[in-house]
C-alpha cells in the first residue's frame, strides 16, 4: 500500500525540502518551512476528470475574434479590467484587510445581477447572515445572487457545476482547501492547487472566477508567487485607512493594459466611483504656501494631477532625517543629492519630508521635477504660482529628460484650470496643441530653479 509522502515547504517562496531547515535556502526566510503531506497518486486522482489530450493546431487556422465582454455597471472597475469581464477569465483581487475587497465584489455582483443570470458568491470567512447585513447596508440588489458558505474545493466545484452561474467569487483563496492534500488551508500547496483547479474550471466552463487573496505585511499577496502567474488578471486594492480614497490598480492583465487604475471613495453606503480624481485630490490644496506644487502624473492611460508637498527644516540632531510618503525613498535621496550638486542648495543639515496628498503612490519618473520643485520651494520659503504645474524626469547630471504622453497631461491640466506648465524642453519642442497653456521648456535643474519662482 502506498504511503503518504511528507515534505517541508517554505510558506514564503514555495521551496521544498525532504527535511526541516531553520532557514530557507531560496528566500533566506527563518522558520518558514512547514511540514506538508500529499496523498498517494491513486487516491489523489480518484474521481477527477482527466484533462484529455490536446491536438496541435496551426496558428493560421485559428479564427480571431474579439472577446465578448460583460459590463459590470461600475465604470472604474470595467476600466481596470480592460473594458469588462471576459468569459472564462480568472481575476485575483488583493489588498489589506478591511480595505474593501469584499465590498467591491459584492457591489459588482449587484450590478451584474440586473443583466445576468445566477451569480455564485462563495464565502469561506463570513456567514451568510454577515454577508446579508453588508448587502443591506450597501443597498445591494439580492436578485440572482446565491451565497455558498463552503471551504472545500470539491464542494465548491460541484455546486458551481450544478448551478452554472454567470460569474463566481471565492472569498478568500486562503480559506479553501482540497482533499487531495493533507496540509492546512492557506499553505503554499493548498493555495497553488486550489487556484490551479479553479482556473481549469473557469477555462472549461467559460464562467469568470474572481478570487480574493490576503496580503502579507510586506504588501504582497499571501501564498506562492505562482498564484499570480496562474490567473489572468491581478488587481491590487490600495488605500490609506486615514483617507477615504481607494485605488484599484492593475498589475497583470492578459486582456488589457497593465498599470491601469480605478479611483473610488469609501462612504457609509459603500464604494463610490470618482469620475474626476484630479479635481478631487486638489480640492483642499493650500494657495501661496511654500513647499507645495502640482505634478501631472500618468497612471496607465489616465493622467492625474496630484499635489506633492515638502517640508524642509534645519535638523536638531547630528543626522538629518529623510522621510517620503507616496514616492520612492531612494529616489528622493537621489534628487536631494542632484539639487545640492547641480543647483547649489545646501541641504546637508536639513530634515526633508515628502508627501503625496491623498494617499496616492506614484512610481513613474515624471514626478522627479515636482519633487525638486517642492523641496526648493520649502528650502527657499518661496511659494510656486498655484496655477503652475510641472512634470519631467531628472538625471544624475541634472538634465531634464522628456516623458511620455505629454499632450494628455496638458489636456488634463487645462481642463482643471491651470495656466502655466514647466516641462522638459524635449517635450516642449514637440507640442502641437498647447491647450491654451503657457509652455516653458527647461533643460536642467539649474534652469528649473530659476523658472519655478518667476
Amino acid at each position: 500500500m502506498s504511503k503518504t509522502k511528507t515534505f517541508f515547504q517554505c510558506q514564503s517562496c514555495g521551496y521544498t525540502s525532504p527535511k526541516w531547515l531553520g532557514k530557507c535556502p531560496d528566500c533566506a526566510g527563518w522558520n518558514t518551512l512547514v511540514e506538508e503531506k500529499v496523498l498517494p497518486s491513486h487516491r489523489r486522482n480518484a474521481g477527477i476528470d482527466s484533462p484529455g489530450k490536446a491536438e496541435p493546431v496551426a496558428l493560421g487556422a485559428i479564427e480571431a475574434s474579439s472577446e465578448n465582454r460583460t459590463l459590470t455597471g461600475i465604470t472604474e472597475f470595467d476600466r481596470v479590467l480592460g473594458g469588462g469581464i471576459v468569459p472564462g477569465s480568472v481575476v485575483l483581487v488583493g489588498g489589506d484587510p478591511g480595505i474593501g475587497k469584499s465590498t467591491l465584489l459584492l457591489q459588482t455582483f449587484s450590478g451584474l445581477s440586473r443583466k445576468s443570470g445566477k451569480l455564485l458568491y462563495v464565502s469561506g470567512e463570513e456567514s451568510p447572515r454577515q454577508i446579508k447585513m453588508r448587502a443591506d447596508r450597501l443597498s445591494v440588489n439580492p436578485e440572482n445572487i446565491i451565497l455558498l458558505p463552503e471551504t472545500s474545493l470539491e464542494g465548491i466545484l460541484d455546486s458551481a457545476a450544478r448551478l452554472t452561474p454567470e460569474a463566481m467569487v471565492v472569498d478568500s483563496i486562503q480559506t479553501v482547501f482540497t482533499q487531495e492534500m493533507l496540509s492546512a488551508p492557506g499553505s503554499v500547496g493548498q493555495v497553488r492547487e486550489c487556484a490551479a483547479k479553479l482556473m481549469l474550471f473557469a477555462k472549461r466552463s467559460g464562467i469568470p472566477v474572481f478570487i480574493i487573496g490576503h496580503v502579507t505585511k510586506e504588501g504582497t499577496i499571501a501564498g506562492p508567487r505562482v498564484l499570480e502567474h496562474i490567473v489572468d488578471t491581478v488587481l491590487y486594492f490600495e488605500g490609506d485607512r486615514g483617507h477615504s480614497y481607494r485605488i484599484l490598480r492593475t498589475i497583470k492583465n492578459r486582456f488589457g493594459s497593465t498599470n491601469e487604475i480605478g479611483v473610488f471613495e469609501m462612504s457609509d453606503s459603500g464604494l463610490k466611483e470618482v469620475d474626476n480624481p484630479s479635481e478631487l485630490f486638489l480640492s483642499e490644496r493650500p494657495r501661496n504656501v511654500s513647499g507645495s506644487i502640482v505634478v501631472a502624473s500618468l497612471e496607465g492611460t489616465r493622467p492625474l494631477m496630484v499635489e506633492v508637498q515638502a517640508l524642509v527644516s534645519r535638523t536638531n540632531f547630528g543626522m538629518p532625517r529623510r522621510t517620503s510618503i507616496g514616492v520612492d525613498f531612494n529616489r528622493v535621496n537621489l534628487l536631494v543629492a542632484v539639487l545640492e550638486k547641480r543647483a547649489g542648495l545646501q541641504l546637508g543639515g536639513m530634515d526633508i519630508f515628502i508627501n503625496v496628498v491623498g494617499g496616492l503612490k506614484i512610481l513613474e519618473p515624471a514626478v522627479d521635477m515636482g519633487i525638486i520643485a517642492t523641496i526648493a520651494s520649502s528650502a527657499k520659503e518661496k511659494p510656486v504660482n498655484p496655477r503652475t504645474f510641472v512634470f519631467g524626469e531628472v538625471g544624475l547630471s541634472g538634465e531634464i529628460r522628456a516623458v511620455a504622453q505629454a499632450e494628455a497631461r496638458l489636456r488634463e491640466a487645462a481642463k482643471i484650470g491651470f495656466r502655466k506648465a514647466i516641462i522638459p524642453a524635449g517635450n516642449a519642442d514637440k507640442i502641437r496643441d498647447n491647450q491654451g497653456l503657457e509652455i516653458v521648456g527647461v533643460k536642467d535643474v539649474e534652469e528649473c530653479s530659476k523658472t519655478f519662482f518667476d
